[in-house]
């Protein structure tokens, strides 16, 4: 008799639960780069951030909606992959405005070579409509050219998913490469800190939140039964996570000693 007085209680507080479950997953993705953006934005420097990290989060949120076409997953790991696309393409914004200020006798580097004076499109001479420069790529002087690129990819792997979609191998190897591309997320950042020995200008508190939610993620996989891909993905996660944690914590304590003459870190190039 009790537990029926309360059952008018519990279910609607487990319905409660869940929804701010689906809430926390939909948009505790991008809390982690409020702090990371607002520090851009008031320092002007954006050394300090890898936009490579923009670039794998963009891959594997794609990838992922692409795989949702194919095999139906819930509906809030959809939503975050919208949600998170549109703030990677924020960050991109912002850190190409703040570079583009910053560097010095900058050289125009475009992914379309096209030149739009007048309403025309002229194409330098030897060169073609879409430049891939791999000396360049991702590291473009106009936001347009990251959206170009971003489009082209997403034109490319949605005709390849819609002229493939009924094989099940190939939707199982697109969502295994979707959750291994969102496993390298930190990757960049670490091979980073790595290579300048150093995390400054890194927002310690957007790692702190990585950690804290992909833990939270990967606690959601596991009990809401999503695919093994996306439990796997969580694991690593945490695991670089912890490493760029590690770094932190040993670049702060040892700190690099500056070369003479060291360039400036708002000139600097960064990852």
């Amino acid at each position: 008799m009790e537990a029926e007085g309360l059952g008018w209680l519990l279910v609607p507080l487990h319905q409660l639960v869940s929804w701010g479950a689906a809430g926390a997953m939909v948009f505790g993705g991008v809390v982690p780069y409020i702090p990371q953006y607002r520090d851009i934005r008031r320092t002007q420097n954006a050394e300090g951030f890898s936009t490579y990290v923009c670039l794998v989060l963009l891959v594997a949120n794609i990838l992922r909606i692409l795989f949702w076409f194919g095999r139906r997953f819930e509906s809030p790991l959809l939503w975050q992959s919208v949600v998170m696309i549109l703030t990677m393409l924020l960050m991109l914004k912002l850190c190409t405005e703040v570079r583009v200020a910053n560097e010095l006798n900058l050289k125009r580097r475009v992914f379309s070579a096209a030149d739009n004076k007048d309403g025309e499109v002229r194409v330098p001479p030897g060169q073609s409509f879409l430049d891939f420069d791999p000396h360049h790529f991702w590291h473009w002087s106009s936001f347009a050219d990251y959206m170009q690129c971003v489009l082209a990819f997403t034109g490319v792997a949605g005709y390849i998913t819609y002229l493939s979609i009924d094989s099940a191998l190939f939707v199982e190897t697109l969502g295994f490469l979707a959750v291994l591309t969102e496993a390298m997320l930190g990757v960049p950042q670490l091979y980073r800190n790595h290579r300048h020995q150093s995390t400054e200008g890194m927002s310690i508190k957007m790692v702190l939140m990585w950690t804290s939610g992909d833990t939270f993620k990967t606690a959601y996989f596991l009990l809401n039964g999503a695919p093994l891909q996306f439990s796997v993905c969580g694991l690593l996660q945490v695991l670089v996570d912890l490493a760029i944690l590690a770094q932190a914590c040993v670049f702060t304590r040892y700190p690099l000693k500056p070369a003479p003459h060291a360039a400036h870190p708002a000139s600097a190039k960064a990852l």
